[in-house]
């Protein structure tokens, strides 16, 4: 458990990076990755490939996993003008942020918006109203439209407090058809380069399944089905729960304050047989290992403070920094985050805060890749 008894501010979770560090492609192999392994119990760093976790998670123990899928968030086209303009759709409406009522870690509202007479919707396909970013978002107003192509357009609804717009998507095709079709891999902005066709297969896990995410677990990105395979043939139990990550991920703390800092809320799953298999995980002694931020979360959201899972389905944005004793997971596995963001955070509140900032210095000294598509941490 951790252990942590202090807080920090922002500032504190700052770290030099020379930009060469940041991955920019995915390693050859996804297991080739480089792996820090931090022990919180001896304090030491050893550095190791991530195929090496079969041999560091004990056969009993159970491993838990994202199942979220990217969905071709990205859509890039024009305005009337002929300008270039950008939108990026971060979750379907009606059933965008509901009310907080959830787990007491719900975020913000949502409401439908009246359909536009300018765009009819037709009867076979689009017409479905989103949460969306948008670029330029000083020209995109309500009212607007920008082309996507001959079948797709996307119309400026209304605009959302947080600086979001309510947009609909026209399409004669169905929208999963358009976005496969249109749209493009929401890369994270520090990945300086349009997306390739390794993206479309590389910034997804191999066991992604359910879509409604516009970021990638990345902590889940190494994983091969042969070493998932070699995982349950040695005894250890692989449990899939849901979180779809929103864009809120990539954005730092501003505030110097961390409380002051206003979390994303984003739509979890844990269904009843994760949570008994972790519940009976926990009972028999055997350890729960969380695979990303998002599974440690989601987890820490449905625990009670004896750590027992209730399945259910809602949202959260619970932010979790030090000090915080986790309730609901033993060891994390993770990549190396964003100074000054929720992530790094959440890593330095399992951790502790000067094992793990020691860690993040150690890396930078060894040259590991940081960021979505760099090299992994796990905490033991």
């Amino acid at each position: 458990m951790n252990p942590a008894s202090d807080s920090y501010p922002t500032s504190a979770f700052d770290y030099e990076l020379p930009p060469g560090r940041i991955a920019q492609h995915p390693a050859a192999r996804r297991d080739e990755s480089r792996l820090l392994v931090l022990d919180r119990a001896r304090g030491s760093i050893e550095h190791r490939r991530f195929s090496d976790l079969l041999g560091l998670v004990p056969a009993g123990d159970a491993l838990m996993l994202n199942e979220t899928r990217v969905f071709p968030a990205r859509l890039v086209g024009r305005k009337p003008t002929g300008a270039p303009a950008e939108v990026l759709l971060l979750r379907p409406l009606p059933a965008a942020v509901p009310d907080r009522e959830t787990a007491g870690h719900g975020a913000g509202t949502s409401g439908e918006v009246a359909a536009s007479p300018r765009l009819p919707v037709p009867p076979s396909g689009g017409g479905v109203d989103w949460v969306a970013l948008v670029r330029p978002g000083g020209k995109l107003k309500p009212g607007r439209v920008v082309d996507i192509s001959d079948e797709l357009q996307v119309e400026i609804l209304d605009s959302t407090a947080e600086g979001a717009r309510v947009v609909r998507l026209h399409t004669p095709l169905s929208v999963d058809v358009a976005l496969e079709r249109y749209g493009r891999v929401p890369l994270p902005p520090y990945v300086e380069r349009e997306p390739g066709p390794e993206d479309a297969e590389r910034y997804q896990t191999v066991y992604a399944a359910e879509r409604g995410s516009v970021a990638a677990p990345t902590a889940g990105l190494h994983f091969t089905p042969a070493l998932l395979a070699a995982l349950e043939a040695k005894g250890v139990l692989l449990v899939r729960l849901v979180l779809h990550i929103g864009v809120g991920t990539f954005r730092p703390v501003e505030a110097e304050d961390p409380a002051q800092h206003r979390m994303h809320g984003e739509q979890y799953t844990v269904p009843a047989a994760a949570a008994a298999a972790l519940n009976e995980t926990r009972a028999r002694g055997g350890a729960r290992w969380a695979v990303g931020t998002t599974v440690a979360r989601t987890l820490e959201t449905v625990a009670d403070e004896r750590g027992f899972v209730r399945p259910g389905r809602g949202w959260t944005d619970l932010f979790i920094r030090p000090p915080y004793t986790f309730r609901a997971v033993d060891r994390l596995l993770t990549n190396f985050h964003l100074p000054r963001s929720t992530l790094i955070m959440l890593v330095a509140a399992f951790g502790g805060y000067q094992s793990v900032m020691r860690a993040y210095r150690a890396a930078v000294e060894e040259g590991y890749r940081f960021y979505s598509y760099g090299d992994a941490m796990v905490i033991l």
